[in-house]
Parts: C-alpha cells; structure tokens; sequence
C-alpha cells in the first residue's frame, strides 16, 4: 500500500507526548500541520526528481519548526513519517503544506530531525540555515529528554 511521506514541525510538549502515548495525535477536528510531495509542488518544479521534491518538502518543514519551539533556546524539530493517503489532505500555507488527519503511531516514524546545541558562530537558534542532526526513531526518548518541560528547565526554578 502506498504512502505519504511527511515533515512534521513540532514543539518538545508534542514529542514529549509521543514519546509517552506511542502516538502522534491527529484528527479532522485537530489536524496536525505537515509538508509532504503533492501535486501542486510537483507541478510548480516539475524538473525535480522524487528525491529532490522530498527535501523541498523538508525545507518547507524545517523553515517553519522554529514557530513550534515552547522556549527561547528550543531546537528546530522535524519529524519525517509515512501516513496512509487518507489520512492527509492538502494544506494552504506553501505549495508542499498538508494537513494530518488522523493520528499515527510512533511505528510510522522514520526519524528525527533536531537544530545542533549550539548555534554556529553569529547564528541564532532560529537562524533557518542551522544544521539539523538526524536520529533513528529508536532514539524517541533521548531525543524528547533535549526538550524538557519548562519546570523542569534548569535556572527556571523558584530560585532561579
């Protein structure tokens, strides 16, 4: 059976949810925002193979993860997924932008895309040019432990 390859930008609230449901909760009434190869973007660069409209798609994920980020210094964070056809309808915010509509298990998870620590010498964190490392969805917990809940940050205490 076919499937949609997605980019999907979240905050650490939302991967800190699948990392304890095993799920990424999505519905018609609460679709999740996503990138994917569709029709229009394939139309608009009709030059570029599979490969290279992936990445496009990516890009556009990756271009937006910093409006997900919970807290200043969080990292830019991209999950890549395959959904089942319909469970994905078109989007409005870019050529590539669909919408989750229903929800999908961690199984379905590829992998992970997470900003570096540091930012590069006269970089921002949300500077869009800022390399993101790559981890096995095997890595789900340790990946969900470099985006803790704002309690638990460490300075944000009653102290500090």
């Amino acid at each position: 059976m076919p499937v949609v390859r997605l980019y999907v930008p979240l905050g650490g609230a939302t991967l800190r949810e699948i990392a304890a449901t095993g799920v990424l909760r999505a519905g018609v009434a609460a679709p999740v925002e996503a990138y994917a190869v569709t029709d229009e973007l394939t139309a608009l660069l009709p030059g570029l193979d599979q490969e290279a409209l992936e990445y496009t798609a990516f890009l556009d994920a990756v271009a937006v993860s910093a409006t997900f980020r919970e807290h200043r210094g969080d990292r830019r964070l991209v999950i890549a997924a395959d959904a089942d056809p319909e469970a994905v309808q078109p989007g409005s915010r870019t050529p590539s932008a669909v919408r989750l509509v229903d929800t999908l298990p961690v199984s379905r998870i590829a992998s992970l895309h997470v900003g570096e620590v540091a930012p590069l010498a006269g970089r921002t964190p949300t500077d869009p040019d800022e390399p993101l490392l790559w981890y096995d969805v095997t890595e789900l917990g340790e990946v969900a432990a470099l985006f803790p809940a704002a309690g638990a940050r460490p300075g944000r205490g009653a102290h500090g």
